[in-house]
């Protein structure tokens, strides 16, 4: 049987705006993986998860009163740590801002939140988004979703591995110079959405 954390984001918006599956049981879906999986791969390093339960539950109530929802309502988010979330760790890969916790969201995130998403965490990055590997002296290495001792790329090698291996549906990536291909490609046998949807989150800037 297919786990929820295992559908795809289009598959997943379509059974939660149909009352099949509540936005609760995706994300509580989504943390177990996390639990499971990310201590060998190194992707969501930053987790939000009580803030996150409340906004499932919040997403949850909002389906059932029949509320217009958003394209995105329900769906976890991992977003890049180059992104501000308020109140969340954010270290842009750098020792210069391990301890760093943004007042407010950067626009992205603000924007997918308006949309409907739910932050779960934050996923790894090479500092200052500047590398073809993702690793940092903060967080470590992430490791390639097929074979952790192997590279996940970069930038957004946090995002593509948690989108490879079910963390998330969605994630957020940034680009100048192939950063989403190259991660989306070493993880795109596994999760068949994942240069899609973190394209679809991207900034377009790092």
């Amino acid at each position: 049987m297919t786990e929820p954390c295992d559908l795809d984001a289009t598959e997943a918006r379509a059974l939660i705006g149909s009352k099949r599956l509540s936005a609760s049981e995706l994300l509580e879906s989504c943390i177990t993986r996390i639990e499971k999986v990310d201590h060998a791969v190194n992707a969501m390093v930053a987790r939000d998860y009580e803030r996150a339960r409340a906004a499932a539950k919040d997403a949850d109530l909002a389906v059932m009163r029949g509320d217009s929802l958003g394209p995105l309502h329900g769906l976890p988010v991992g977003i890049k740590d180059l992104e501000d979330v308020a109140g969340l760790r954010t270290t842009y890969g750098s020792t210069l801002f391990k301890d760093h916790v943004p007042a407010a969201d950067q626009l992205i995130v603000k924007s997918v939140r308006e949309a409907g998403a739910i932050v779960l965490g934050k996923t790894n990055t090479p500092e200052w988004g500047a590398g073809a590997n993702t690793r940092n002296a903060v967080y470590g290495a992430t490791g390639n979703a097929f074979d952790p001792l192997l590279s996940a790329a970069g930038s957004s090698g946090g995002s593509a591995v948690a989108l490879a291996t079910g963390m998330v549906p969605i994630a957020s990536g940034s680009d100048t110079g192939g950063s989403l291909p190259s991660t989306a490609s070493s993880a795109s046998a596994r999760r068949r959405a994942s240069c899609r949807a973190t394209s679809v989150l991207s900034a377009g800037t790092r």
